[in-house]
Parts: C-alpha cells; sequence; structure tokens
C-alpha cells in the first residue's frame, strides 16, 4: 500500500565553489603551479597574465589581517533563475537575449583576476628536478665489470638485480627468481646458477648490496674490509677486523641487544677490543643503496616553504611565497565573443545552435572566474592562518627557542582567525613556513598543553625539548630509565607521569635506556 509523507529536514551541501576551495587549501605550494597548469589546459576561458596592476596583497608587516573579502562571491554571477525563464523560452527554439547580454557584460569578466607582485618575474616558478640514474641502472652498469659473455646468465644477473629492492636487499628467494626467469623472459636457469650470480653481484658497490638480511649485509662488508686489510698487510685493523667479523657472524643476537659484558667475556676481549670492534660494525651501511649518490631510485624532494617569516629588528614580517603562483586573469578574447554576440545579435532573436555557443562561453568564463576567486580565496585565508600561528607563537619566532612554544590546537587558530577548524587543520596539513631558525612544518606548532605543579601550562613541545637535553647530556654508560626521567622531570616542576615519559621519547624516536647505552 503506497503512502505519502510530507517531511521537513535541513541539509547542508557543499557548492562547487567551496569543493574547489578546500582542495586548493590542501596543495602545498610546490604542487599549486601544476594544479594552475592543469586548470589552464582545461579552461581555454583562463589565462596567465605579465599584467601586474592592481596587485593582490600577499604580504603585510604591521596591519592585522582584513576579513576575508566575500565581495566576489556576490558579484559572480548566479544564473540559475536567469536559466529557467530562458529554457522556458527555448521550447520555442528562440528568446531575447539583448537584457541578458547587457547585465552580464557590464560585470566585467576581464576584471576577475588574480596577481602577485611578490617575486621578480626573472625568477624561476618551478622546483629544480635533479636529473639522475636509477640505483638498479647503477648496478647494471657494473655488470660489463663481471666478464660474463653467456647471454642467459647475463639474462639471470638482470633479473637478480631487477629484484633488489630500494634498500639494497635481495628479499626473493632463489627458486622465486628461478620461476620469474621462466615465466617472464622463457629462461631455463637452476638455483645453483641463480646463487652463485649472485655471489659476484654482491660484490658490486655499493658493499652489502644483493644480502638476504642485516646480518649478511654487515658480513659481505666486513669481508671487504678484511680482503684489503689483508693486502696492505695491516695487522692491527686486521685482528679489529676479525674480531667484528666473529660478533656478526656468531653474537649477532647479543650484539643487537647491546649485551656488551656477556660479548667480552664469551670472546675473552679487553674494553678497547671491544669498543674497536663495534666502532667497526657501526661505521658499517644497513641500508646500501642509501649510500647511493643517485639516491636509490627515488627522486630528490625540496622542500618549498609556503610562508616567509622575517625578523626586522625585532618587528615580524610575514608573506605568502607566490613563487609557483602565476598572475591569473579570464581571456580577453571569450568577453569580446560575448559582446560581439551581443552587438551582431541586438533586437533579434537567436536560435537553439546559438543558445548552446553563448551557454558554453558563459560556462567556462564563470569557472575560470570561479578558479580565479578560489585562488584569491586559497591565498588570504592561508595569510590569516598563519598570521593568527605567527602572533601566538611570537616568542619562538622572536628566538627560536622550542621551550618557548605555548600550548596551541587547532581551534585555538579557528577562534581568532573566524575560520572553521577543518579549514584550519587543511592549511597546515603539509604546509612549511621558512624562519631565520630553519624551515619548519606548520603541524610542529600545535600541541597539547601539560600542567605543571604550580598550575601552569606548558607546551608538550616544550616537554619534549626538555627531554632530549636531559637523555643527550646523560652517561651513555649507565643510560637513564623512564623512571629516573620522570623523577628528574618532576623535579623541574613538570607534573608527567612514566608512561607519558616513554610515550613521547617513542615519539622522538629515542630507544629504551638498554639501547642506548654504549662502552
Amino acid at each position: 500500500m503506497l503512502k505519502q509523507n510530507l517531511s521537513q529536514k535541513m541539509l547542508q551541501k557543499l557548492s562547487p565553489q567551496q569543493i574547489q576551495l578546500m582542495k586548493l587549501l590542501q596543495i602545498p605550494t610546490a604542487n599549486l603551479d601544476q594544479r594552475i597548469k592543469e586548470e589552464l589546459e582545461a579552461n581555454p576561458a583562463l589565462e596567465e597574465t605579465e599584467d601586474r596592476e592592481d596587485p593582490f596583497e600577499l604580504s603585510r608587516e604591521d596591519d592585522t589581517p582584513t576579513e576575508q573579502d566575500d565581495s566576489h562571491e556576490d558579484e559572480s554571477l548566479d544564473y540559475d533563475s536567469d536559466i529557467e525563464s530562458l529554457e522556458e523560452v527555448g521550447k520555442e527554439s528562440e528568446f531575447e537575449m539583448e537584457d541578458y547580454l547587457n547585465e552580464y557584460i557590464e560585470d566585467d569578466p576581464a576584471s576577475y583576476k588574480y596577481r602577485n607582485d611578490d617575486m621578480a618575474a626573472e625568477e624561476q616558478k618551478q622546483v629544480p628536478i635533479a636529473v639522475q640514474h636509477t640505483f638498479h641502472e647503477y648496478l647494471e652498469e657494473q655488470l660489463g665489470m663481471l666478464n660474463i659473455e653467456d647471454e642467459r646468465l647475463i639474462a639471470i644477473a638482470h633479473q637478480i638485480i631487477g629484484s633488489i629492492d630500494d634498500d639494497g636487499y635481495l628479499r626473493r628467494e632463489p627458486i622465486a627468481i628461478v620461476d620469474d626467469l621462466l615465466f617472464s623472459q622463457n629462461v631455463m636457469a637452476t638455483e645453483e646458477e641463480v646463487i652463485e650470480m649472485l655471489a659476484r653481484i654482491q660484490t658490486l658497490d655499493p658493499p652489502g648490496v644483493g644480502a638476504s638480511n642485516l646480518q649478511e649485509c654487515l658480513l659481505i662488508q666486513i669481508r671487504q674490509k678484511l680482503s684489503f686489510a689483508r693486502e696492505e698487510a695491516d695487522d692491527e685493523e686486521l685482528d679489529i677486523l676479525m674480531i667484528a667479523f666473529r660478533i656478526i657472524e656468531k653474537y649477532f643476537n647479543e650484539f643487537t641487544k647491546k649485551h656488551y659484558p656477556r660479548l667480552q667475556r664469551q670472546l675473552n676481549l679487553t674494553e678497547t677490543q671491544l669498543k674497536e670492534a663495534i666502532g667497526v660494525i657501526i661505521r658499517l651501511n644497513p641500508k646500501p643503496a642509501s649510500g647511493f649518490t643517485g639516491g636509490g631510485g627515488q627522486p630528490i624532494q625540496y622542500i618549498l616553504p609556503d610562508f616567509l617569516v622575517y625578523n626586522r629588528e625585532g618587528e615580524l614580517e610575514l608573506s605568502l611565497n607566490t613563487r609557483n603562483a602565476p598572475d591569473l586573469r579570464v581571456n580577453d578574447h571569450y568577453a569580446d565573443m560575448l559582446k560581439n554576440f551581443k552587438e551582431s545579435h541586438q533586437g533579434k532573436r537567436i536560435n537553439k545552435q546559438e543558445k548552446e555557443a553563448f551557454f558554453f562561453i558563459k560556462q567556462k568564463i564563470d569557472s575560470a572566474r570561479w578558479f580565479i576567486d578560489a585562488i584569491r580565496q586559497r591565498q588570504d585565508t592561508m595569510y590569516r592562518t598563519m598570521y593568527a600561528i605567527l602572533n601566538y607563537q611570537k616568542d619562538f619566532f622572536l628566538t627560536g627557542d622550542q621551550r618557548k612554544l605555548r600550548p596551541m590546537i587547532l581551534k585555538d587558530v579557528a577562534d581568532i582567525t573566524g575560520l572553521d577548524i577543518s579549514t584550519v587543520s587543511r592549511v597546515a596539513n603539509s604546509k612549511f613556513v621558512q624562519t631565520e631558525f630553519g624551515t619548519k612544518r606548520l603541524k610542529d606548532f600545535f600541541s597539547e598543553s601539560l600542567q605543571t605543579e604550580n598550575g601552569e601550562e606548558v607546551s608538550t613541545l616544550e616537554v619534549k625539548k626538555i627531554l632530549t637535553d636531559i637523555i643527550g647530556a646523560e652517561n651513555k654508560r649507565k643510560p637513564y630509565s623512564d623512571e629516573k626521567l620522570k623523577t628528574m622531570l618532576r623535579n623541574k616542576g613538570y607534573n608527567i607521569a612514566r608512561r607519558t615519559v616513554a610515550k613521547y621519547r617513542e615519539q622522538l624516536n629515542i630507544p629504551v635506556a638498554r639501547l642506548r647505552k654504549t662502552l
């Protein structure tokens, strides 16, 4: 049985412009240029311009950021009601366009421009990318030194090199490589041939390449050092290398757990001998590919700061980095097309094909204007957010001392700027600010608060900095336990629990006391 119900409910929907703005806010400056290029290719009504009149203000020294200008939302054309009426008339295939065009052309699309005046015209607008060989190409170039003449063995060598990961390890078993050769290249091979070829590849540079695990990687490197030491007849170095080799080969588990007294007893070593042997081991490379100057096959990533902060004799100056944001405007040709359309159809009625042409031009111009407005709002929103962070953490930007960072969460910045918390989160995500103390991630300025014994709230970043200093100054022969660290922090006035100390230590990538111990 069918029933009809009448209900009323409220829904919140984002407009296409709002969605576009949110996506642009998440893009860091390093990737903004590519996003603008994509829009330029997709929309012929959008173009770059070298005209630098009426620049959009991107840096202010003493003025408080102005409220976000919503005037462009009012200026942008709302065609919904007009389209409905036009479609009614369009049923007869003709309609009057003169008034409509007059209203559109008066709101000149050419006035919608986004320009910046912060960067000199001669500066490059792209992040430099180094051209380099990959790690695997570097290994393949060395195959010629192995004097392999059999094409089948060369194919086996290439398959082994291709199976080596970006750390320099070969994680696949020989039998799996045999199967790969058979199915992918129709090459018959045996496990013995793969193992023999792998042993030859392990003699290539960098030392340790092709190992299946860390222990084997270190052993390969020590064997090479032993070979060089024998050639140079350096008996003292040879003895230390032999001790290091025995530690890795027979007592690897004790070494990784830093059971140094046990190693000293079982190998009957003096403390000096053990210390020198361990010094040899820790200088080895646990990831052979990381020592390759070509970057291990991964492109070098450059950090391009989104904000620039300058200290002008105690006065902080903030500016946006607009390096990758070219000047944008609506294409004059499209605006002229509308004007010509009006002049040629003044007092006339147009047919269906002319109507479709007009709406195509209108849609492209509107899309261009929305994108330019979104770029403008992106810059303004980013500036307002960073300006609030700059004032909130002013002591840090003046001194560079992390202990002067105040507790700050997204809501604090949202309350100051009047922006939504999600908007502040998008601005802070993947953004960097360049200061005289280095380039910092925006996320690093946000932290929870911790209460001292005096009832004062301090940033957890301050506690982490003090914890790092304490551990850095400890006696490495007897490193502090988490319980001892808790006591020392409480003596400094920080009300903190042992499990919180352990959590902060893990966040700082500091190992437990046992693993911090040295001879």
